[in-house]
């Protein structure tokens, strides 16, 4: 009897070191895992097409000029003013340009919208050359000024204006 205790106080005892001993050492991340190790693997990447290249469209220097800050003339050579905008729609067709006309070196003037189709780029070759609005100096002097956030009100040649459609 005394030998079945013995070894009862030594299985308990060991049983206690051994407690002991794995609460002072971390869990390694195996012991950690309760999942099967299949369950946490990434899903198969999905095959990614490759995007098309992009077009190209070469434009010949001699055909497109920037026209922001660019000088407006009248038909009879008349300062307008000078374009600071363009006007586009949701489909990103350009409807107007915002012209800075009036004032003496920005003092005094003032924005107005002018309709795309009243300008005339047929001699803008250098960046000196004017385009030309197809309005007189009294038309434009009589337009309503432009103020951002607000309905536009754009002046355009005689028949050539189509009513825009916006949200109120």
């Amino acid at each position: 009897m005394r030998g079945k205790t013995l070894m009862a106080l030594g299985v308990v005892a060991f049983a206690m070191l051994a407690t002991a001993r794995a609460a002072d050492e971390p869990a390694s991340p195996q012991a950690s895992q309760s999942a099967p190790q299949d369950a946490e693997k990434p899903p198969a990447p999905v095959a990614k097409t490759p995007a098309p290249p992009p077009s190209v469209t070469v434009i010949g220097a001699r055909d497109a000029h920037g026209i922001l800050g660019r000088d407006v003339r009248s038909a009879a050579n008349e300062d307008m003013g000078r374009i600071v905008d363009v006007i586009v729609d949701r489909e990103g067709a350009v409807r107007a340009a915002v012209i800075d006309f009036g004032g003496f070196l920005g003092v005094g003037s003032r924005k107005i919208v002018v309709d795309w189709n009243a300008l005339r780029f047929s001699n803008v070759a250098n960046k000196s050359d004017s385009i030309t609005l197809d309005l007189t100096k009294d038309q434009v002097t009589a337009a309503p000024e432009y103020k951002e956030d607000t309905p536009l009100i754009v002046l355009g040649v005689a028949g050539s204006l189509r009513p825009w459609e916006y949200d109120h």
